[in-house]
């Protein structure tokens, strides 16, 4: 990538402006068995947001922080080789420490990481992802999500949808994300990228059917030349996963801690403010 390009990025953020990835647009329906559908789940709470999540073990499912701020109950949702939906109960919340309830994606000074414990192991065919090292700037990435495939219409949603795209470098101001754009359109017109519903989706090295997740989608914005304002198809932001690997360690081991058969949640979580939640 150009340096050109890096202007692009910060450009984005400042002028068309950024918004929680909520589904992927100007990508392709998932259709492979051994694909994203192996690793890739929909996140989903009482209140109504709509997010996606990564499989790193049978139990645990990596995704977006700000897609729990809302509160309510919080299921999720893997999808059988036939593609059809199961879903699944969460009986714990973890998420990242620094993460500030109610903060914009640009605002935002901590880590929009958090994972969640399930109440059993996923299905034999769901298959956990491991934990990629960093991400150089060139590098072809594919994300997967279940959000929105037009931007305009909500009943596009959740459907499980991926595309490739193309790591641009960094974008900081309170905290460092990796920024990812169409290969062609490069941020500048119309292309692929996250859009709502993708929040918390995979992001994997190489191709679709790569376990090696490198991030996870936290905010979009629009391309640079629209007449119309958009929030999808011009830049992905994504949590990289080599910066935040010891704390997902460190809570893996810990919700694990929970044991074999967790009581399922018997409250609703809080809507902000809260450090972790589970049941006791």
């Amino acid at each position: 990538m150009t340096s050109r390009l890096h202007l692009l990025v910060l450009a984005a953020a400042l002028v068309v402006g950024t918004v929680p990835a909520l589904a992927v647009v100007g990508g392709s329906a998932s259709q492979d068995v051994r694909g994203a559908r192996a690793s890739t789940l929909r996140v989903e709470t009482s209140r109504g947001e709509l997010c996606s999540g990564a499989v790193i073990a049978p139990e645990l499912v990596l995704t977006a922080a700000h897609c729990l701020m809302g509160g309510g109950a919080v299921t999720v949702v893997s999808l059988d080789t036939r593609f059809r939906a199961r879903r699944h109960a969460v009986v714990a919340v973890l998420p990242h420490p620094t993460f500030v309830p109610g903060t914009t994606p640009r605002t935002q000074p901590g880590a929009d990481l958090a994972m969640l414990r399930l109440a059993a192991p996923l299905p034999a065919d769901i298959q956990p992802v491991t934990l990629g090292g960093s991400l150089w700037q060139g590098e072809n990435v594919t994300m997967a999500g279940f959000g929105l495939s037009v931007e305009t219409n909500k009943n596009t949603a959740r459907r499980l949808r991926e595309t490739r795209l193309v790591n641009a470098g960094n974008y900081t101001t309170q905290n460092t994300v990796k920024v990812a754009v169409d290969a062609e359109a490069r941020g500048e017109t119309p292309g692929a990228g996250a859009c709502r519903g993708d929040s918390g989706g995979p992001v994997l090295r190489g191709d679709v059917r790569s376990r090696d997740l490198v991030g996870i989608v936290s905010w979009s914005s629009g391309p640079l030349n629209t007449r119309e304002r958009r929030i999808c198809g011009g830049f992905t932001a994504i949590t990289p996963i080599s910066d935040h690997r010891g704390w997902i360690t460190e809570s893996a081991a810990r919700l694990l801690a929970l044991g074999p058969n967790p009581r399922p949640l018997d409250r609703p979580p809080p809507a902000a403010g809260y450090s972790w939640w589970f049941s006791r």
